[in-house]
């Protein structure tokens, strides 16, 4: 169960994060990249970003890039939230399969 606190630096950072991977795909064109949930450790040091990625063929490629360039978004993140946060959470991205299992289903239960 998170805690209030947690819900809000949670919700302050997807939307940053949001905005941050915005203005970095707009050079690429073809690819959309949105944080789909963020979950922040109770000691409020870790923050584990969910993202939903288009086209998903090239999605972990993309996650693994994201993550390779994870101190670049945190100091960027640190940069926009630093009058709202003390620490800025080190960030771990993750692809959020959830709209591709969803599609999955359906289609297995339209099958029938």
């Amino acid at each position: 169960m998170e805690s209030t606190r947690q819900q809000k630096i949670a919700r302050l950072i997807q939307k940053e994060l949001s905005d941050i991977f915005q203005r970095q795909t707009q050079a690429t064109r073809g690819v959309l990249v949105s944080v789909s949930v963020c979950r922040v450790s109770p000691d409020m040091s870790v923050c584990r970003g969910y993202l939903s990625i288009f086209p998903s063929e090239r999605a972990q490629e993309i996650c693994d890039n994201i993550n390779a360039n994870v101190a670049q978004i945190r100091y960027e993140l640190g940069q926009r939230t630093r009058h709202q946060l003390r620490i800025i959470p080190e960030l771990k991205f993750f692809v959020d399969d959830s709209l591709d299992y969803a599609e999955n289903i359906d289609k297995l239960l339209s099958e029938n």
